[in-house]
């Protein structure tokens, strides 16, 4: 028992580390709908875990219908999770969470298909999955990552990476620490693209107003001072 007052502590006090809105622990009691979902998949986990595998689901279920988040009850969630919001989060069965991960609304940690084993992600410690992210697959989501929002991820991601885009592409690894909460200013490959295209259009606009003074410059040079007739050279 007092193993699992100890082990609530620290969940309520995780909510703290990681939410400036929480301001009290009777709040965060009582209207943190991922601390609840947690605190019920334990429950059902250690059902499942002695094969009373229906009454688990069940359980599963009813947090669901009451949190709005789906985790199956044969997930291995690490301490010091902390779900924030967390309406849409679905975790599969055979997803292993590590220890210190933030997970965002809208997050699906699932499968690719029917096959059977391990087919859902693990997903190592101090870990950040913004909302709307995706990670489908048998595979290790590496130590200190970061999966950018609505990202789609179906391969492994290295220790200290942040990953962005559809599909997941490495955009940083080993480099300056991203903030835990700063999600919103993660590198997004799309908006650098437009950067990119919209540089090119001012190169070819200032090379046209080049050409195009290059061109008047000929034509001055080719008038015939008689007839005042210019002498065609180039068309245009």
């Amino acid at each position: 028992m007092g193993r699992i007052l100890q082990r609530m502590r620290s969940d309520i006090q995780t909510v703290f580390e990681n939410d400036p809105a929480a301001r009290s622990r009777f709040e965060v009691i009582f209207t943190y709908s991922g601390l609840h979902a947690i605190w019920m998949h334990r429950i059902a986990h250690r059902l499942y875990r002695r094969k009373w595998h229906t009454l688990a689901r069940i359980i599963s279920q009813f947090s669901r219908f009451v949190t709005g988040i789906e985790i199956h009850p044969g997930a291995k969630l690490g301490d010091r999770l902390f779900i924030d919001h967390g309406m849409g989060v679905v975790i599969g069965e055979t997803c292993e969470i590590g220890h210190n991960v933030v997970i965002y609304q809208g997050v699906t940690l699932g499968g690719t298909g029917k096959e059977r084993g391990k087919r859902h992600p693990t997903v190592g410690n101090n870990v950040v999955i913004a909302s709307g992210a995706k990670v489908l697959g048998s595979f290790r989501i590496g130590d200190n990552s970061n999966i950018g929002a609505n990202s789609v991820v179906l391969r492994e991601v290295p220790a200290n990476c942040t990953v962005v885009g559809i599909p997941g592409r490495i955009v940083k690894r080993d480099g300056m620490r991203i903030d835990r909460l700063n999600h919103a200013h993660l590198p997004d490959p799309m908006i650098d693209m437009v950067r990119s295209l919209e540089d090119e259009i001012h190169r070819l606009y200032d090379e046209l107003k080049t050409l195009r003074k290059a061109y008047e410059d000929l034509r001055k040079d080719n008038t015939d001072p008689n007839s005042g007739q210019s002498k065609e050279v180039i068309r245009v």
